[in-house]
């Protein structure tokens, strides 16, 4: 079983709020910080970067960015930008959105396929600009073409963390399609499909990211045949009584044991800052655990 590693889910506040919280979260012992990214609303990255400048050690990130409403160049400038301010603490985490956010209200794309078709380029294009360096891409949605010829400034830098900034990506379960798209890059945000082809709202269960984790270790396993696969994580999340810290931790072990390799604490339906700050600074839920 692989050590749990502890995030916590900024539900709402401002670029000021994250910054704070952020630096109580490091000081609480959990070991990331994430804030949802709005169609309209506060900026994601402008709080990371706030939240960046107040920690030294958590790990940063968005829950979660879907690449279908953004430039891709837009989008790696940012990540790249703030990987570099943080010093490679960055995960980016994506997925096709929650169309019911205000996609609709601002003429964003909804149908599914088309969104499914714009993350697959949007996440190949972010690997290639991350390396810093001339590319040359050709996409149904996208063609970019970097050269000496067509940019007379210089280029960014390369992102500091190597091969590339982590990407977890949602994988609907069982879905083969999803689920590749998942393993081709450095997490699972596991949902699972219902009878009805809809992605179901109710949790993950163990048994499930039991199920998961067995699917990615086979499939990656295909991949890296004769070598050693490079780390995967599987992430869940959820709501655990900070009040309770023995009952915390046996809500969370099963899913340590079924192979899950981070929680993040997600208190969407808690609305008051001081509630959110209170269960943020009792900490994570990782005694008794491996």
């Amino acid at each position: 079983m692989a050590k749990m590693k502890y995030g916590f889910v900024l539900p709402s506040g401002d670029a000021r709020t994250a910054a704070d919280f952020a630096a109580e979260a490091e000081a609480a012992g959990w070991d990331g910080f994430f804030v949802w990214e709005a169609v309209w609303g506060i900026d994601a990255w402008i709080s990371l970067a706030a939240a960046a400048m107040r920690t030294q050690y958590i790990r940063l990130g968005t829950l979660l960015t879907p690449p279908s409403r953004m430039r891709p160049w837009k989008l790696a400038s940012e990540t790249v930008t703030l990987d570099h301010l943080s010093h490679g603490r960055l995960n980016l985490a994506v997925g096709l959105g929650a169309i019911d956010s205000g996609f609709e209200a601002f003429g964003e794309v909804t149908d599914r396929k088309q969104r499914a078709e714009l993350l697959d380029e949007s996440l190949e294009l972010l690997a290639l600009m991350w390396r810093g360096r001339p590319f040359r891409f050709e996409g149904r949605h996208y063609r970019v073409d970097v050269n000496s010829k067509t940019m007379h400034l210089p280029l960014p830098p390369p992102s500091v963390q190597q091969p590339r900034i982590p990407i977890w990506v949602v994988g609907a379960w069982p879905s083969q399609k999803s689920m590749q798209r998942a393993l081709r890059y450095d997490g699972l945000l596991p949902q699972v499909l219902g009878e009805d082809g809809k992605v179901r709202m109710s949790p993950v269960t163990p048994e499930e990211v039991r199920q998961m984790a067995d699917y990615a270790a086979e499939q990656r396993a295909e991949v890296f045949a004769g070598q050693e696969p490079p780390p995967y994580d599987i992430i869940v999340e959820g709501q655990t009584p900070g009040a309770d810290p023995e009952r915390a931790v046996e809500m969370v072990r099963p899913y340590a044991q079924a192979g899950a390799t981070w929680w993040l604490e997600a208190m969407w339906e808690t609305p008051k800052p001081e509630n959110v700050l209170a269960r943020l600074q009792q900490g994570p839920p990782k005694s008794g655990l491996l």
